[in-house]
């Protein structure tokens, strides 16, 4: 896995068949994102790729409106993420997309770091999903030693973004996806 894309694209398949397990009884269990259910957490993620066409094609935040208000989920939730994360995954594998800037709520960055955002919110809620709703936890290890390798080098920043739980301390002999979900503020 070399390429940002392939990145994304392992992070998508994992949230993609997390999503295929959620059964209709386990929509409102409780997640490691202690403000959010299965439910709102899915809907999360989902929003998040749903944005993703718009801001690649030089939509911003601000501009938006109630352009995106209400429930990405709708009355299919599995349906409605397999929608929004190709419709994502073909924006951001487009000629040129990872040569733009996107305008995101909190400023203009490269269309590569909106990627790499991406990649990590999907991933670390691939397990936060996974724990609500007793799926396999295990993530991508390749994806898993990237996150780790480019989130621990500027874990102060990540910590200051206010977007995650602060960093957790791990013990000695935890493996590589434990001590990467701690950066994150979360206990494996």
């Amino acid at each position: 896995m070399s390429t940002l894309l392939e990145q994304y694209d392992h992070a998508l398949t994992g949230f993609d068949a997390r999503m295929a397990l959620v059964r209709e009884d386990q929509w409102p269990n409780p997640t490691p994102c202690t403000d959010w259910d299965v439910r709102a957490l899915a809907a999360h993620v989902t929003d998040e790729q749903r944005w993703a066409p718009y801001l690649l094609g030089g939509g911003s935040v601000a501009g938006a409106g109630d352009r995106f208000s209400g429930d990405p989920l709708g009355d299919d939730p599995l349906a409605a993420w397999q929608q929004h994360s190709g419709a994502a995954r073909v924006a951001l594998h487009a000629e040129g997309a990872l040569d733009r800037t996107v305008a995101l709520s909190y400023g203009v960055v490269s269309a590569r770091d909106y990627l790499w955002e991406l990649t990590v919110d999907t991933a670390v809620h691939t397990w936060d999903l996974a724990r609500g709703i007793g799926a396999e936890e295990q993530l991508d290890p390749e994806l898993v030693r990237r996150i780790h390798a480019e989130t621990e080098k500027d874990v102060d920043r990540l910590a200051a973004s206010g977007r995650f739980d602060p960093p957790m301390s791990t013990a000695a002999h935890a493996d590589l996806q434990a001590r990467t979900l701690a950066l994150f503020g979360r206990r494996a």
